[in-house]
């Protein structure tokens, strides 16, 4: 039986319940009107129509109207050691500005905790709209991103043996989507934070509505090949664009991948040196990509780093084994997690290189924190020391958190390939 809750004040008429799927239209016109109001293409309206999972997705509705919306795609993401670990993917949520602090968001969170757990999924991920929204649920900022803006002309990029190796070719994007998402598979495992994708998201990165390309070229790709294998991939547009000293286009990256730093190499070259440009810009990349190292000049390519992936575990002791760790770990961790209170308490986590555990344990503790710090550290790209400097991991045992940090790391830094 489906379950709903009532929301806010006794007197209030609001309701939260699962979504059905002939109510999508209103429900998500209540997301975008929140969002601005500027309605998407057809053609997204169409894929998230598709992607929507209406069973995983909450409106708070009164009467006809809907005051809120939250969804929960089912993903499966690499953890370190290279798993496959059920997630929730956190998203489309919003409130109508007119039920500002009547609790509808909390309602929400809560109730998809709950599912979340109920469906036996121990990681719940989402991108935040707004960074300061979602701490107080137990999210942490998990992974980071780099924004470059490249000045083309003064930077060189200098390319490892093998580069040369590389032949590149044009091709359609929808052409030669099977071949693009095969190298992406490949990758999938190799880096915490990346999605493995399941049905109908390979159509995401083809989305191209005119109304999206800010004047630049319709999408473009590239495709490169190794001893007749294709092991790379970029998809980009060109804006064009001329002055009194000649043309000044950019190059707009939307999407790269190689499976071997030759293929990665001669993609960005061929980027860089793309006739009638003098700009590069790429978002949303790794921030340990090779490409940063090989830069002439750094400066001119004026990276900002931002956070992207916001993680937060909803079963501790499960989500902490599905992952292996870089050094031996023995630790227990005292957690505070007011919102999900099932995670509360001291566990006990062994593990090293090959597999760990984490159980519930009567021990004193090693280190005290909250969900959120340990959200925030489980992929390997937020140090457990530099959190403990900045006073939000309490040291009980000595020595434990250089222990617990070590272990936690990764050499691969994790990255979100895209949105969702």
């Amino acid at each position: 039986m489906e379950r709903s809750r009532g929301i806010g004040d006794d007197d209030s008429t609001a309701e939260l319940r699962v979504l059905r799927q002939d109510e999508w239209d209103k429900w998500y016109g209540t997301l975008v009107r929140a969002f601005s109001g500027v309605p998407e293409s057809a053609e997204e309206l169409a894929l998230f129509k598709a992607l929507t999972e209406a069973d995983r997705s909450l409106g708070v509705w009164e009467g006809d109207d809907c005051v809120g919306t939250a969804g929960a795609f089912s993903f499966r993401m690499t953890v370190p050691g290279g798993a496959e670990v059920a997630a929730a993917g956190v998203t489309m949520v919003s409130v109508a500005a007119t039920h500002r602090r009547r609790g509808v968001l909390t309602s929400m969170m809560r109730r998809q905790l709950d599912d979340v757990r109920s469906w036996g999924e121990p990681l719940a991920v989402l991108t935040a709209s707004e960074p300061a929204i979602y701490g107080r649920f137990g999210y942490g900022a998990a992974t980071f991103q780099i924004h470059a803006e490249i000045d083309t002309n003064r930077v060189r990029l200098s390319v490892p043996d093998g580069t040369d190796d590389v032949r590149l070719r044009y091709a359609a994007p929808a052409d030669v989507l099977d071949a693009c998402e095969a190298v992406y598979a490949r990758l999938v495992p190799g880096r915490p934070g990346m999605l493995a994708r399941r049905p109908g998201w390979e159509r995401l990165g083809l989305l191209d509505p005119e109304s999206g390309r800010e004047g630049a070229s319709p999408l473009q790709c590239v495709v490169a090949r190794r001893d007749g294998e294709v092991t790379g991939y970029a998809r980009f547009r060109v804006r064009p664009a001329w002055g009194a000293e000649g043309p000044g286009g950019t190059v707009v990256v939307e999407d790269l991948a190689g499976l071997d730093p030759a293929t990665d190499a001669a993609l960005w070259r061929f980027l860089f040196d793309i006739d009638l440009t003098s700009v590069l810009t790429a978002r949303g990349r790794p921030v340990d990509e090779a490409w940063q190292h090989q830069v002439s000049d750094i400066r001119r390519c004026r990276p900002v780093l931002r956070d992207a992936l916001y993680v937060r575990l909803v079963d501790v002791g499960a989500a902490l084994t599905a992952r292996t760790y870089q050094t031996p770990v023995d630790v227990v961790f005292e957690v505070e997690d007011a919102f999900c209170p099932w995670n509360a308490g001291r566990w006990r986590l062994t593990g090293d290189a090959k597999g760990a555990s984490c159980e519930r344990t009567s021990d004193s503790a090693d280190l005290a924190l909250t969900v959120r710090e340990l959200g925030a550290a489980y992929l390997g790209g937020v140090s457990l020391a530099s959190l403990g400097a900045a006073g939000r991991v309490r040291e009980v045992r000595r020595g434990a958190l250089a222990e617990a940090s070590a272990g936690f790391g990764s050499d691969v830094a994790p990255w979100l390939p895209h949105g969702f």
